[in-house]
């Protein structure tokens, strides 16, 4: 006989009862801060045609030509900024985050992958078979859709459905940038912060950015950050000359959107600011863009302007707050599954 094309499990009984599983999905980590480790990841992120949407043989040329010989020295050197004894800040968080949820849905299975790097999307869902699992809520933890980032999960879970024998019941959590139980717990993090630490003169809501022509081909990600921002600053009773939205995080020449983080923080400075604090609404776990682009970049960029300081407000990360919003947002998603019944 021919070899198969698919993966199936090798006796599996059919009596076994079915289980529901929830998958969160993040964005990856390297495994180590060092450079060695920085290549492989970086490689996998940036080779991504939704992530870099340019002729791939072109692409291929400047990412090993140039790219992967200059950047991982550089991400290195950050990430190890940020690295803590228990690992990457990121995949700490996530994994935090995944056990409070299961600790809230004891009726699924929940399990954590990541979009590149490890834990991959395929060896977790596939585990998850083994396990029982016959109907999977995927909920990728991207606020705002983007097909750079929630586009790419769906990539990956299509490419590894495709190799499965017997693919469980599936449903997608495609973004919950409005959600009100995700509005409420932003709000209350920040509430909580400012009542801990004070509150400073503006609120700057700095998201990742992306290529300005992905938003002009019809990628709905910048007006789902404006509609978080919106929403949140009317629960925070804020107007607008107290909020500001800015995008951080851009690479290479071309327009990205803006206005940028790095530069409205220096003209802030500029203008007199003093105090200003920051808080990520894109990220549903702290990781490198927030504790090293954000607390440590951007604040010396603040201060080198005339700033005297920028406070980060972390993220939800596994925060009361968030397990409950997203509890709830799973529970929703799922209505209909005898799990959740």
């Amino acid at each position: 006989m021919p070899p198969s094309h698919y993966t199936g499990l090798a006796g599996q009984s059919h009596d076994q009862p079915a289980k529901a599983g929830v998958l969160l999905v993040n964005l990856g980590t390297p495994e180590a801060p060092t450079a060695a480790a920085l290549r492989p990841y970086l490689a996998e992120f940036l080779g991504d045609p939704r992530v870099i949407e340019y002729p791939r043989w072109l692409w291929w040329l400047i990412l090993h030509g140039v790219i992967l010989r200059i950047r991982p020295a550089r991400s290195a050197h950050a990430y190890a900024r940020v690295w803590t004894a228990a690992g990457s800040p990121l995949r700490v968080g996530s994994e935090q985050l995944a056990q409070a949820l299961q600790q809230q849905l004891p009726e699924a299975r929940v399990a954590l992958a990541m979009r590149y790097g490890r834990p991959s999307i395929r060896s977790t869902i596939e585990q998850m078979q083994r396990e029982g699992v016959r109907r999977l809520l995927v909920l990728p933890l991207y606020p705002q859709y983007s097909g750079t980032s929630t586009g790419s999960v769906i990539d990956a879970l299509a490419d590894t459905f495709r190799q499965l024998r017997w693919p469980p019941e599936l449903r997608i959590v495609n973004d919950y940038h409005d959600d009100p139980g995700h509005i409420e717990a932003l709000a209350r993090s920040i509430e909580q912060w400012w009542a801990a630490h004070g509150r400073g003169e503006k609120l700057l809501l700095s998201f990742h950015g992306i290529p300005q022509r992905y938003v002009d081909a019809g990628d709905p990600y910048f007006r789902h950050c404006q509609t978080t921002a919106q929403k949140l600053g009317a629960r925070l009773g804020l107007d607008p000359t107290q909020l500001i939205v800015s995008f951080q995080s851009r690479v290479g020449r071309e327009p990205w959107l803006q206005p940028y983080t790095d530069i409205t923080v220096q003209q802030l400075a500029s203008e007199g600011v003093k105090r200003l604090d920051v808080a990520c609404p894109g990220f549903a776990v702290d990781c490198l863009e927030t504790l090293e682009e954000i607390a440590m970049q951007n604040r010396d960029f603040f201060t080198a302007a005339g700033g005297e300081t920028l406070r980060y407000i972390p993220a939800l990360n596994d925060s009361a707050e968030q397990v409950a919003s997203l509890a709830a947002l799973i529970r929703r998603h799922a209505q209909g599954w005898p799990e959740f019944s």
